[in-house]
């Protein structure tokens, strides 16, 4: 679904949204707005954000499994961010699905921190982001992350790459990791 909205780009996105017949608003029922609220629960580990520590905001976007999910998880967040993501492998045949993040990266990734294999992030952002780590755990990953920001700086979780573990679990982690520090 993510997929869908971002191929379309962000105006072509807020242009429909705000085309909506208000009219048509106006009839809803309560118990369908009921179930649309309801929904808010199911967006868990999408853009969720986790804390504010010491001027560094900390969001979990564990649900972005894809390049284009995390590219419209760095469209949508403003400012300098530190990219958590999970390591990737066989790196030739997934490089063309990251290069499309590049532009983003120069323009908004200071850090890059992978949680396994980070050969796929050297070999795509290494010439434009000042600092692309190998790391094993959350614990680290959370922990380096917050020391090596500075304020106003947001750590984003979007891992970017399938790697075993499900989205509930690894965001579970990092929120837990986040509330330790």
């Amino acid at each position: 679904m993510y997929e869908t909205l971002v191929a379309q780009g962000r105006d072509k996105v807020h242009t429909g949204l705000a085309g909506i017949d208000s009219s048509k608003l106006k009839k809803l029922r309560s118990e369908h707005l009921k179930a649309c609220f309801n929904l808010i629960d199911e967006m868990r580990h999408k853009l969720e954000f986790v804390a504010r520590i010491k001027g560094v905001s900390f969001i979990d976007d564990a649900a972005s499994r894809s390049p284009m999910s995390t590219w419209y998880a760095l469209e949508t967040v403003e400012g300098k961010v530190v990219w958590i993501a999970n390591g990737a492998t066989d790196s030739i045949q997934r490089a063309s699905e990251y290069k499309r993040l590049r532009t983003l990266v120069e323009n908004k990734v200071e850090r890059i921190i992978c949680l396994g294999n980070s050969a796929l992030y050297q070999t795509t952002f290494g010439d434009i982001v000042k600092e692309i780590s190998q790391i094993e755990t959350m614990a680290e990953a959370v922990t380096k992350a917050f020391y090596s920001s500075e304020e106003n700086t947001k750590v984003l979780f979007s891992p970017a790459f399938e790697n075993g573990i499900s989205y509930e679990e690894q965001g579970e982690s990092f929120k837990h990791e986040v509330n330790e520090l």
